[in-house]
């Protein structure tokens, strides 16, 4: 497995390309803007997008969907409850300033332990609500890629319409904590860390 990452759009967030280098597939994590620079590093990396995995439905994560599935035909994975956001993309990036493209519907909707093979690769589907009500955590190995569930050193923001801080808290200590202290986290925002480093060390969330 490769995990190529960059950081895109003008809210900086973080976009993975997860490639299983056998078959030469790749899952998308969030495309959330400069779907021309995501392209260059896919054929750079002799990848075909397999799937594009949104994470939760914010426009900075999933901005790009539409472009990208244009040039790959690859489908679009979302859990349901996020699902409505993505035609309302546009509407949320005009009220920071910004421009989006509404995003075309899911092929389907994904739901807490689905399995999406890749290649040689599985994602297992984390229900982790919170920052949105929808926003949901793939596993991969010893890997994990939580959108904006957890940060190094923060937390998701729960002030936005779905957010719910209880809710937010649950899912890192009662389903991602239990994955192990040395699972890799690769956020939404920001550099990697690890469950451990955080369960210990966040102020926001440290394990109880």
């Amino acid at each position: 497995m490769k995990i190529n990452k960059l950081t895109v759009g003008p809210i900086m967030a973080n976009c993975l390309i997860v490639g299983s280098q056998e078959t030469a597939k790749a899952g998308q994590i969030d495309p959330g803007a400069e779907v021309e620079r995501i392209l260059v590093v896919v054929q750079k990396s002799n990848y075909s997008v397999d799937v594009i995995l949104n994470a939760h439905g914010h426009f900075d994560h999933v901005g790009g969907n539409n472009e990208l599935q244009k040039f790959t035909g690859a489908p679009i994975l979302i859990h349901a409850l996020d699902e409505p956001m993505l035609t309302q993309l546009s509407a949320s990036a005009a009220r920071w300033g910004l421009n989006a493209t509404d995003s075309p519907p899911p092929e389907r909707t994904i739901a807490d332990g689905d399995v999406i093979p890749v290649g040689t690769l599985e994602f297992k589907v984390i229900h982790t609500p919170g920052h949105t009500p929808g926003g949901v955590s793939f596993l991969c190995g010893q890997d994990l890629f939580v959108g904006d569930t957890l940060f190094s050193g923060s937390v998701g923001r729960t002030d936005f319409p779905g957010g719910d801080y209880d809710t937010l808290m649950d899912s890192i200590r009662g389903k991602l904590y239990p994955l192990g202290d040395d699972v890799r986290v690769y956020t939404g925002h920001g550099p990697e860390t690890t469950l451990g480093h955080e369960r210990r060390t966040n102020p926001f969330a440290r394990g109880m």
